[in-house]
């Protein structure tokens, strides 16, 4: 295999012929290779974004020769539609606050703007990493612009995928109108409620956080670009920090603006620990909408049984026609998973000292996992799992009428303490609460038939049957 020579601070390496990352590259790959997570694609794409609003700022202000910026633009969009991806394979736990990722993506670049110009790959006298791509930019302040522009890019899809999981929840809710079900407060039996009212409910909660994390994408929009090593613009001209941003904002679409505060831009990263918290509230939610849909499809026999789960796989290697509830279990781990990563990021942007956070890419890397992640799940949540949910409402019913807690909907006419005599006799005996009312002769069939309705059980009020005669049970029988 043919080389190159190339070298750097630390001295000479052999760097592959036909690579188009060099040494600082190759250094990062050997000192940080513990996981099997490699830099999230979206963060090169953004740098390389990054980079070619810094190359046409600085070659609107003669900073760089027509022919050398051009090749330079031509080279980051290329990368920021995602091509030479093999040259990107830095691992995602990196020291250094991101200057492995930051000179990986100069350098990929630099030797790709060569090669436009037809000329070879380590001509750095010609277009060189640092002084020609990261002109005038430091790490500081392009990986923290980049992290907020690939957080705003995978954070809108997110918001997206909520919006179709809490129409797909409503949808459920009036499907299941209905169907009235006993209701259930620390597992045990309670006052009734619909299941459409439990979807109604878990459609409220997702929209809840639609909008909060559609509204979180503002606070992603100061960036620190312009502000170099430590925010206060060393080596950047002040026309360029103005440029480079409005050349940002235009290759983006997004509503980017120069931080008034650089410096606080450039040491402090607790915008993302907030816009993880959004993220987290969504998982949390996700988590207890699955929970409840594995409780309630439980069985078929020995569970509640309520709803019925599309079927997805054979759920056994051993158990001839057990069909697991795989679909929400994969919503709870991934949900754990952007729960934990909340976790890291709250703990790495508090670790950041002075006037930097070397922490930065751990950052990232939770952040855009989660959501990436989170996304995915609520798409396969509602299209595998919500979507196809059918409901027993028979076995609803009969669980209903069983249970003792119909007997709450009466107290008005009862009484507590008679309510439960009633329930302990039902109890004692194995018989419905119905049957103990009519044969005590509290209530005529009619009466009881008036009350015990999905519409009259699961709205405010007391309820109050046609035609009820006033005077006390007692004088009744």
């Amino acid at each position: 295999m043919s080389t190159r020579r190339e070298h750097d601070f630390l001295g000479t390496r052999e760097i592959p012929a036909e690579a188009y990352y060099g040494i600082h590259t190759l250094r990062a790959a050997e000192n940080f290779r513990v996981s099997r997570h490699q830099v999230h694609p979206e963060i090169i794409k953004a740098l390389a974004v990054v980079k070619e609003a810094a190359a046409r700022a600085n070659l609107d202000l003669g900073y760089l020769p027509r022919d050398k910026g051009e090749a330079i633009i031509a080279a980051c969009r290329e990368v920021a539609r995602g091509e030479l991806a093999d040259q990107f394979f830095l691992d995602a736990f990196q020291g250094g606050a991101g200057t492995s990722t930051n000179m990986n993506v100069n350098e990929v670049i630099a030797n790709r703007a060569l090669e436009i110009m037809g000329l070879p790959k380590g001509d750095y006298a010609t277009i060189h990493p640092n002084d020609h791509v990261n002109l005038h930019q430091s790490t500081n302040d392009v990986y923290p612009t980049a992290m907020r522009i690939a957080a705003i890019r995978l954070l809108l899809p997110l918001a997206e995928e909520m919006a179709r999981l809490q129409e797909a929840l409503q949808e459920k809710e009036a499907t299941f109108a209905g169907i009235l079900k006993i209701g259930r407060t620390e597992f045990q039996d309670a006052v009734p409620v619909t299941l459409g009212q439990e979807f109604g409910a878990y459609a409220q909660a997702v929209a809840r956080d639609r909008w909060r994390l559609y509204k979180v994408e503002e606070r992603l929009r100061q960036v620190n670009l312009g502000g170099t090593a430590t925010g206060t613009g060393l080596n950047a001209p002040l026309k360029y920090i103005y440029l480079v941003n409005d050349y940002l904002r235009r290759l983006t679409g997004l509503g980017l603006a120069r931080a008034e505060n650089m410096i606080d831009g450039t040491q402090n990263m607790d915008v993302f620990v907030e816009v993880s918290g959004l993220i987290k509230a969504a998982a949390v939610t996700m988590h207890k909408i699955a929970g409840d849909l594995r409780f309630l499809s439980a069985g078929p026999k020995g569970g509640p049984a309520e709803i019925n789960l599309p079927p997805r796989q054979a759920g056994s290697s051993i158990m001839p026609g057990k069909v697991n509830p795989v679909i929400p279990e994969m919503v709870n781990q991934v949900a754990m998973q952007v729960m934990a990563n909340d976790m890291l990021i709250a703990m790495a942007a508090g670790q950041g000292h002075l006037e930097l956070n070397p922490f930065a890419p751990l950052i990232a890397h939770a952040l855009l996992e989660s959501l990436e992640m989170l996304a995915a799940a609520a798409r396969i949540f509602r299209e595998e799992c919500i979507d196809g949910i059918t409901a027993n409402a028979g076995r609803c019913r009969e669980m209903l009428e069983q249970s003792p807690v119909l007997v709450t909907a009466l107290l008005p006419y009862l009484g507590y303490d008679r309510a439960s005599e009633v329930v302990r006799e039902a109890e004692a005996h194995g018989r419905p609460v119905k049957e103990i009312l009519l044969a005590k002769g509290f209530f005529t069939p009619e009466e009881l038939d008036g009350i015990l309705t999905p519409a009259a059980m699961t709205k405010p009020g007391i309820i109050k049957p046609v035609n009820r005669r006033q005077e006390e049970p007692e004088a009744r029988k």
